[in-house]
């Protein structure tokens, strides 16, 4: 009797691995275009949006810094200074790098958050893959995590870059160190063997790229000890090739950029850090608990989500108090109960309960209660238990299959339609603030941003009326104060303006956007000493203020010193390229100026006409300088014709003072007369 060539028998033998390889190949790229899809089927929309009035000012574009671009000098700053009370360079230089290439248009900003999500999302679908070898299971958690509502802020707001860049680069530690954790198996018994691993070396650059990005990241030691618990299986009772010791060695470097990272939040966050007599420590904790439960009643029941939830912390219920301790006592009795016999119980549980604790409030910074934005990374644990649990609970289960794809299915569906509503509320301020409000009680900073959204509309009594109601429910606001007082200038109630503006200098001598206000706001009475030196106190503050000098051009022009005002104007216009009231005011200045060796009708022409291309020749006070600036240059047939189009302008918004005074001009070029001097 023949035997079989041995030829043969591999190759039959070794035929059904590679087809099944082959088939798990494709679906996991798959559930990769899947989720891609699904993120930008909720995300999309997004590029459409405009920056909201909540952080995007002070992250791009309102921040001199950021609105040029990558220059050395903004490179420089992203490392050397504080940014929005933070200090995550990193994730300066992304917002320094999308104005390079975007500008201020708001799509690319959006476009960049919902593109490093999409990544993030499928890097944890592949690590999760690599770490358990379960398709299905990852696929879910990554899916979630991809299209969770609690996620929407994390993704929508051009601010919270810092949540999915950090994201990225924590999966792609996760990545690295289950590279590493895989060489180690096989490597000596030796203490500090990591040190000549280059995998170890790779992880530990990717975590510090992640600290730079959001300091929230403090926690990786922590969650990479709770990996070798469970999915690598690296602990003593697993493995007898490594003790205990030697995975706490492996962390200690982890550990002290940590604490490096910890100090540098600690000295970054100081000013907005609030201290243990404005909110006691038994409130804290308080706060911090209900937020831990109403995180997890949020992850099943993602309603009522809010941009913003004010702390009322001495309005907690006590039982409510209670029954978030009895849920958290009840689910940590039940996960040490099982972890023997389900070791995804632990490590879910404990890396929940663990990357939140940066964020839960005992060290209170700013005035939120909670927010969305902080389960983006912790919940993911939550999602393994629930994905993992819910494939062992149907084990025996006859249509096992079945159920568990029709289960997550709808599950996926429901939050898809929920993610995408939720996300369309970021669409603009007027339609997130107002959300926020019918979400949340006592919101004194969703009146007050309202209040701001509304006044840029021109809506100014309803913008009053929400700044009202911010200083009635918080007395000791003043950036709301600051608010209504600009409101009621721009109406024409000047005496009740200076009121609001000096009370928010009452609550906040160091406000330089009240002694701003201020200066304008006598400059415009006529009171120009006031004026001066209010704007000069706003620009010591704040010496990057280009409003600040520009309205201190202002003042010091309408005082006759024209020298110090162009000097101002021209600092404005540095630090803002596109700040059109300065451009124009300069040109103004430079075209009328009563000093002739200060008038220069080509560098007038050339700043207005500046103006007027940002303008999109829509803006008649703009036209009317553009009028002035050729006439000075002996171009008065082009004066008169741009002229004659700011008039039809003006006189379409219905501005008749602006009409007369341009019909005066008019006349003096026509005549080759001169326009009027200031």
């Amino acid at each position: 009797m023949k035997r079989k060539p041995p030829a043969r028998v591999a190759q039959s033998s070794l035929q059904p691995s590679a087809s099944i390889a082959s088939r798990r190949h494709w679906l996991s790229f798959a559930i990769c275009l899947f989720l891609a899809l699904a993120v930008w089927a909720v995300f999309g929309q997004t590029v459409g949006f405009a920056f909201v009035n909540y952080d995007d000012n002070q992250y791009v574009y309102d921040n001199p810094q950021i609105i040029h671009g990558l220059t050395s000098e903004g490179v420089r700053w992203a490392f050397a200074h504080v940014h929005s009370g933070n200090w995550h360079p990193l994730t300066t230089l992304t917002h320094l790098f999308d104005c390079q290439v975007y500008g201020l248009h708001p799509w690319g900003h959006h476009f960049e958050n919902v593109l490093l999500h999409g990544i993030t999302a499928i890097l944890l679908f592949l690590v999760m893959q690599q770490m358990t070898g379960a398709l299905w299971r990852s696929a879910f958690v990554a899916a979630v995590f991809a299209i969770h509502p609690l996620h929407v802020e994390s993704v929508a707001w051009v601010s919270e870059r810092k949540d999915v860049l950090s994201g990225l680069f924590f999966m792609l530690t996760l990545m690295a160190y289950r590279r590493y954790a895989r060489t180690q198996a096989s490597a000596k018994k030796e203490s500090i063997a990591f040190l000549r691993s280059p995998d170890y070396w790779v992880t530990l650059l990717l975590f510090v790229l992640g600290l730079l990005a959001k300091p929230m990241l403090v926690t990786v030691p922590f969650v990479l000890l709770l990996l070798d618990w469970w999915p690598l299986r690296r602990w003593p009772i697993h493995s007898e090739r490594i003790s205990f010791v030697q995975l706490l060695w492996e962390k200690i470097p982890f550990l002290v950029l940590s604490a490096g990272s910890v100090a540098a939040t600690i000295r970054a966050q100081t000013d907005a850090t609030m201290s243990f007599e404005k909110l006691a420590f038994p409130l804290r904790l308080a706060n911090g608990l209900t937020a831990y439960a109403t995180y997890i009643w949020q992850m099943f029941y993602p309603s009522g989500l809010a941009v913003f939830y004010p702390h009322l912390a001495k309005h907690v219920a006590p039982w409510s108090v209670g029954a978030a301790v009895l849920l958290l006592l009840l689910v940590s009795a039940g996960v040490t109960v099982g972890s023997r016999k389900h070791p995804y119980l632990p490590m879910g549980w404990l890396w929940y309960l663990g990357m939140l604790v940066p964020v839960i409030g005992l060290m209170q910074v700013g005035s939120q209660a909670k927010a969305d934005r902080y389960t983006y990374l912790p919940q993911i644990g939550l999602y393994i238990i629930v994905a993992w649990g819910c494939a062992e609970l149907c084990g025996a289960w006859r249509h096992r299959r079945a159920a568990l794809g029709a289960g997550a299915g709808v599950s996926l569906v429901a939050l898809l339609v929920l993610a995408h509503v939720q996300t369309g509320y970021w669409k603009n301020s007027v339609s997130l603030w107002t959300h926020a409000l019918a979400c949340t009680s006592e919101n004194s900073l969703a009146h007050n941003n309202l209040g701001l959204a509304l006044a840029a509309e021109g809506k100014l009594p309803e913008a009053i009326q929400h700044f009202e109601q911010a200083r009635q429910l918080k007395p000791d606001y003043a950036e709301a104060y600051n608010n209504l007082g600009f409101a009621l200038a721009t109406e024409g109630e000047l005496p009740e303006a200076t009121q609001d503006f000096e009370k928010a200098l009452q609550l906040k001598p160091d406000y330089a956007e009240a002694y701003n206000n201020l200066g304008l706001d006598f400059a415009v009475q006529g009171k120009l000493s006031e004026a001066v030196q209010d704007c000069e106190r706003a620009v010591q503050l704040r010496p990057d203020y280009a409003d600040a000098h520009n309205n201190l051009g202002f003042a010091l022009a309408s005082e006759g010193k024209l020298s110090e005002a162009i000097q101002e104007y021209e600092r404005a216009i540095r630090l803002n390229p596109d700040y059109v009231e300065a451009i124009n005011n300069l040109a103004y200045l430079l075209a009328t100026s009563q000093n002739a060796a200060l008038r220069n009708g080509s560098r007038a022409i050339a700043l207005s006409q500046r103006a007027n291309q940002l303008t999109s020749s829509a803006n008649p006070v703009v036209l009317g300088t553009l009028a002035a600036a050729y006439a000075e240059a002996g171009r008065y047939p082009e004066a008169v014709e741009t002229a004659n189009r700011a008039i039809r302008l003006a006189r379409d918004a219905g501005n008749s003072n602006l009409i007369g005074t341009l019909a005066s001009q008019l006349e003096l070029y026509k005549s080759h007369g001169e326009p009027r001097r200031r």
